[in-house]
């Protein structure tokens, strides 16, 4: 058992949560980004000002995003290059037969590949044939005997919160509202938890008012603190760089997560704030504004399958009042009450 505990050592295989559960599934999120969420904007922005080239280059963008997310993960495990290169097919693989829960299929599948791949890297002469067939091999086997169940049970999971928060909008507006935000803060990615559950609908929605909860109210409570660099930084960057202070006083997290307690089901009762664009942008909150423009580009897709009539007047101030004005009159208002009672001190929040 020392001997295998040395060897995977010397290949780099570290089984840990923090390597598959934070590193991996964030990684793959910034494959989502860079594939299927930036192909969808595009392609929004040819559709909207008719311009047929960008509509292409988007449809491009959003067929790559399983062998962009899996070649995130690989770069995340620190894969040796042929097996990077060879998880292309890979992710291709588990996130076509995975179908609506195609993220997670590619996470998991990609991670099994991912390793045996780095088992055998450069342990044998013929390393040029043996790594890629060891990894593409493993990987697609895993994706027609397993990609279609992980993507059915992820697929059901989802179907369920949204089912759930269209049958009780108010309880599961502040359940979801209030995880997802959490989820956003801490070091693992919310937008991953929403693509692989193909979280949209009024449950995105919930979720994307959760995100902005954190995002917008730690920027705007700890203006005092960070000026104007700490607003931007966390206000379109994340919340997450809270983490270090939150570790040190948890009470300074409670405010953003109150703020997401009132406005998850403003969204989804008041509102009806959906998000109908690519799942992955309801854990984006205001993080380059992506889950502003998913939620419109779910309204112009709407638009077009003549589930939506127009844009409405409601629509916008629902949306800007649950990502911006809300989270940042509440989230202050929160922070004030703690700062008197001496739950919040000054620096607390300092970045």
């Amino acid at each position: 058992m020392k001997k295998i505990n040395e060897f995977l050592k010397k290949k780099n295989v570290i089984f840990s949560a923090k390597r598959y559960g934070i590193d991996a599934l964030g990684a793959m999120a910034q494959g989502l980004f860079a594939s299927l969420l930036i192909g969808t904007i595009i392609s929004t922005i040819g559709t909207q000002f008719n311009i047929p080239i960008f509509t292409q280059i988007g449809d491009f963008a959003k067929a790559a995003s399983g062998s962009a997310m899996a070649v995130s993960i690989g770069y995340a495990l620190q894969a040796p290059t042929l097996v990077l290169f060879s998880l292309v097919a890979v992710g291709q693989a588990a996130n076509t037969l995975g179908g609506a829960g195609g993220p997670l299929a590619v996470l998991i599948i990609t991670i099994i590949a991912s390793e045996l791949g780095k088992i055998v890297s450069k342990e044998t002469k013929i390393d040029i044939l043996v790594t890629p067939l060891v990894t593409i091999l493993s990987g697609s086997f895993l994706s027609i005997w397993l990609a279609p169940a992980i993507g059915n049970v992820a697929s059901k999971f989802g179907e369920i919160i949204m089912w759930a928060t269209n049958l009780q909008p108010f309880f599961m507006g502040i359940l979801v509202s209030v995880l997802v935000g959490i989820a956003l803060t801490l070091p693992i990615s919310s937008a991953a938890i929403c693509a692989a559950l193909s979280l949209t609908g009024l449950a995105g929605g919930a979720a994307l008012a959760g995100c902005c909860a954190q995002m917008v109210g730690f920027a705007v409570m700890s203006f005092k603190e960070n000026g104007v660099s700490g607003l931007v930084s966390q206000g379109i960057g994340t919340s997450m760089l809270q983490m270090g202070n939150i570790v040190k006083n948890p009470k300074i997290w409670i405010p953003p997560i109150l703020t997401s307690a009132i406005t998850g089901p403003l969204a989804t009762c008041i509102f009806k704030l959906e998000m109908n664009g690519a799942a992955v942008s309801s854990g984006m909150g205001t993080c380059g504004l992506v889950g502003q423009i998913g939620v419109y580009t779910g309204w112009v897709s709407d638009i077009a399958d003549g589930v939506k009539q127009s844009i409405t007047f409601m629509d916008w101030t629902g949306l800007i009042l649950i990502s911006f004005i809300l989270p940042a009159i509440l989230t202050v208002l929160f922070g004030m009450l703690f700062r008197k009672k001496g739950w919040i001190k000054e620096n607390d929040l300092k970045l």
